[in-house]
């Protein structure tokens, strides 16, 4: 069965991920193990501590295929990239510099800010929308501004963004508030997709098959494998069906007066 994991950081020394490419042999393995056979490889590109233009991660991605060969790990990996948003977006897409989840150029793997959704976000949107991007909004479960307003999230999906949860988030690796929050954005219909945000072993691992096997229990079969189904269809460039969505309710607070 084919399974695509469409964000990780498996190409050694270019990012904050994999250091080395034993680390990246291991991780591919790791990525087989749990069950994945096809992976876009997304290295950090214009985040403010890292430029990985398009044609050495081409280069550097077919290196990698040939070395996945040599070392009998049956992973197809994809070059990708893990695209800031930021103000020069616009002039490196005109300059030929952004690499996309699907040959087609249709969807963009897209991250924000840790603890941001800049003001020029709709701007933007609106202006890689006019291009026909799709943006793939990745880990918003993570990004602090998001889970104290989740209404962005819920305007960006409304614009016709897709949502991108990691699974380890999904499984509590990176504590209760990001599990609890991923599981909010999934039972709301705001994820289209798992994918592993695989980095260095051992503290960013995969964990896509515990992922799926927890998805599978809490919220059943189907969902579970429409996450694998849009993975599919993203990388392949076709049309991803829209969630039926609803907007995350914040909880109240409660004030005792004495």
């Amino acid at each position: 069965m084919v399974m695509v994991d469409l964000h990780c950081h498996l190409l050694p020394g270019i990012d904050d991920g994999s250091p080395d490419m034993a680390t990246s042999l291991r991780l591919a393995q790791e990525a087989v193990d749990n069950g994945v056979t096809h992976a876009l490889l997304t290295p950090h590109h214009m985040n403010g501590h890292y430029v990985n233009h398009k044609q050495d991660v081409l280069k550097r991605t077919a290196e990698f295929q040939q070395q996945l060969k040599a070392n009998n790990i049956p992973l197809t990996v994809f070059p990708g990239q893990e695209v800031r948003i930021n103000g020069q977006l616009l002039n490196a897409l005109d300059q030929d510099d952004i690499l996309f989840a699907d040959e087609s150029k249709q969807y963009l793997m897209l991250e924000f800010p840790d603890d941001d959704v800049p003001h020029y976000t709709d701007r933007m949107i609106f202006d890689l929308q006019q291009r026909g991007i799709t943006p793939v909004v990745v880990h918003p479960e993570r990004n602090t501004k998001i889970m104290a307003h989740p209404e962005l999230l819920y305007q960006l999906l409304e614009k016709g963004c897709l949502s991108q949860v990691t699974a380890s988030s999904y499984v509590g690796t990176f504590g209760k508030k990001v599990e609890d929050f991923s599981k909010q954005i999934i039972a709301n219909g705001q994820c289209y997709i798992f994918a592993s945000d695989a980095h260095a072993l051992p503290g960013r691992k995969y964990e896509m098959r515990e992922a799926f096997a927890k998805l599978t229990r809490e919220f059943g079969k189907e969902l579970a494998q429409s996450y694998q189904v849009n993975a599919r269809v993203i990388i392949n460039g076709e049309n991803v069906p829209a969630n039926e969505i609803k907007e995350i309710k914040k909880k109240k607070k409660h004030f005792w007066f004495f």
